[in-house]
């Protein structure tokens, strides 16, 4: 299984852990994953909301890249995912947009390279029945969360991932590899995102509800496919504290480093000490069940 892949500005800053485990988890499952020679920014999280010809542009400027290398492109960020695949969509079904893009590009992109996140991979590609029997350490009663958040599954007619109210996608991966999925009503309310950098008590508000949530069906972690996300979720825990007057220390892990710990994997090449909340819980659990 061979993919061009589009790690996105996030695997090179804020979510390196995310990175680090997509590869070691490709890796260990004989992915290969070719990175893009001279890729750029897709425009995540801001282009498309002062100019959306120029956001569209910036992502396809990528998707072109992959269309030269004649393969899919695989993502493991949900943002560069739901950037890449609106504008597939615009371009699809805008010819000034399509226009548009040619003039800005200097080259004709048709929006036809298939955008792919790293789970549908796992899921779709690799499947259940395979990822079960490459487990080292099932995570035996490890009582997980599967937070979706926006970007993976709106809007459902550009994203296409999954249902949009409740998606299961994460769920069957946990399920695979041994996990505990709870119920849960909080797996795609927002964490307020973009808010964090502008109003961030509106992102620590809004994350607190979602990590409230989890709490309240048992979870033990929260597990997430979006940098955004697990920095809204993991970083802001110190903030809420202040602000609402109590601890929270739930720690909020990528799918990746959770499959690469059921595969048998360290959790320093998984990159789990970059988590800002103690993973120990979790990863003290995994060890005893194993």
């Amino acid at each position: 299984m061979r993919y061009a892949y589009y790690p996105g500005c996030s695997a090179h800053s804020t979510a390196r852990d995310m990175h680090e485990s997509c590869l070691a988890v490709s890796k260990a499952l004989g992915i290969e994953l070719n990175e893009i020679k001279g890729w750029t920014c897709c425009g995540a999280s801001a282009a498309h909301q002062t100019d959306r010809k120029l956001a569209v542009s910036l992502a396809s400027a990528n998707l072109l890249l992959a269309k030269q290398m004649g393969m899919d492109m695989v993502v493991n960020c949900a943002a560069c995912y739901n950037r890449s695949k609106t504008a597939n969509y615009e371009i699809i079904n805008s010819e000034n947009v399509r226009k548009s893009v040619a003039d800005s590009l200097g080259d004709t992109y048709d929006g036809s390279v298939p955008v792919r996140h790293f789970v549908e991979i796992l899921l779709k590609d690799i499947g259940p029945v395979n990822l079960r029997k490459k487990i080292i350490n099932p995570l035996r009663d490890l009582k997980v969360a599967a937070y979706y958040g926006c970007y993976l599954v709106r809007p459902s007619e550009v994203t296409n991932f999954d249902d949009p109210e409740n998606p299961t996608i994460m769920e069957s991966l946990i399920d695979a590899i041994g996990g505990t999925n709870v119920e849960w009503s909080g797996k795609v309310d927002c964490c307020g995102g973009m808010q964090n950098l502008t109003q961030t008590e509106i992102t620590v508000r809004r994350s607190a509800a979602v990590i409230d949530m989890a709490q309240a069906a048992g979870a033990e972690c929260i597990v997430v496919a979006c940098p955004m996300c697990q920095v809204s979720l993991d970083v802001r825990q110190a903030d809420m504290e202040k602000l609402l007057g109590r601890k929270y220390n739930m720690p909020v892990i990528y799918l990746t480093q959770l499959v690469g710990l059921a595969l048998g994997l360290s959790p320093v090449e998984l990159g789990f000490n970059k988590l800002m909340v103690n993973p120990a819980a979790v990863l003290n659990k995994v060890k005893a069940a194993a």
